[in-house]
């Protein structure tokens, strides 16, 4: 089903300008007839399936997403069909199952750009995600991508970033603790708007230089992860990560050293900070100097469960109190 040409490399064997490429071209939007089965399994509404180079959603009764490799995506609108509804499964399932199929690895996290590298941040929705990198933008961090992170994991060492696809989308509160200039909203039932990155955005492919998670307490720290617990992070239900088993139909073995390969190749860290508006400035100025300071590099620090010198509000050194 492939077009030849760029289209029939698989990431690892491609340059990221090529990779760019392929991303664009495969995630072409027309409008058209959506078939109602593939590989001999018909979806009805609220149903999705993905079989070898295609992926078939139908969201409702209105909306119908059908993805072939080498054709891009086709939409059928019913009558009824929600512009916003289309723009965000487009957006969400529907660029994953494709990514996935050209052998990339969306991964739910957002990111920022910083010295040469895209650092990740990633944790359950709403964990703080897009907030933290809006607020690191007005400290002078560009966002490389919010939400989805898509990940060229065919070569060897550190994993290629590629650009990110979504605007940002940001809470009332979350604009309000940024800063960010607010656009118009996503949707009535969303709760958020569209937002102006404060830092602005990065648009060419980066290596990942980080991957870390967010957690919740009453302190602010970063601490790097070592061992099984690395293996054991990545091993994330979101349905990005059920889009990706699905299209590329590892076996368990396959899987496991898929994952472990990424294990050992991602530097990964726990930042956390109290859920607390009052203290959400600690937070990223905490985030914002480790970045500065080189704290994301991979050193002898990270076997023994080194945690960074944060500093508090107040200056002091928490590490240290």
């Amino acid at each position: 089903m492939t077009d030849g040409g760029e289209t029939g490399k698989r990431p690892g064997t491609m340059s990221p300008e090529q990779a760019v490429l392929i991303l664009k071209r495969e995630s072409r939007v027309r409008s058209g007839t959506v078939p109602h089965a593939i590989a001999g399994v018909a979806v009805g509404p609220r149903q999705s399936w993905l079989a070898g180079d295609e992926f078939l959603l139908r969201p409702d009764e209105c909306l119908a997403f059908h993805y072939a490799r080498g054709q891009g995506i086709t939409v059928a609108r019913g009558d009824g069909a929600d512009a916003i509804a289309e723009n965000l499964w487009l957006n969400g399932s529907v660029y994953a199952a494709m990514a996935a199929i050209n052998g990339f690895l969306p991964f739910h996290a957002s990111a920022v750009a910083w010295d040469g590298r895209a650092v990740a941040f990633t944790g359950p929705g709403g964990a703080g995600k897009s907030t933290l990198i809006a607020a690191l933008g007005a400290r002078g961090f560009p966002m490389f991508c919010d939400d989805t992170l898509v990940l060229d994991i065919g070569g060897e060492g550190a994993p290629m970033a590629m650009p990110g696809h979504k605007r940002l989308k940001l809470t009332p509160a979350a604009l309000a603790l940024t800063g960010a200039a607010r656009q118009e909203e996503v949707g009535a039932q969303t709760g958020k708007f569209y937002a102006e990155p404060p830092g602005g955005d990065w648009q060419v492919p980066l290596p990942l230089g980080a991957l870390i998670f967010l957690e919740e307490g009453p302190d602010v720290s970063l601490r790097r992860i070592s061992g099984h617990e690395r293996f054991t992070r990545l091993q994330d239900d979101h349905y990005t990560a059920n889009i990706f088993a699905r299209a590329r139909n590892h076996t368990p073995a396959e899987a496991f050293a898929t994952w472990a390969r990424l294990a050992r190749a991602i530097p990964m860290l726990v930042f956390t900070r109290p859920r607390d508006e009052a203290r959400f400035g600690e937070g990223v100025d905490a985030v914002a100097k480790a970045l500065r300071d080189g704290l994301m590099n991979e050193g002898p620090a990270a076997a023994s469960g080194w945690t960074s010198p944060v500093l508090g509000a107040n200056g002091t050194d928490r590490a240290k109190e």
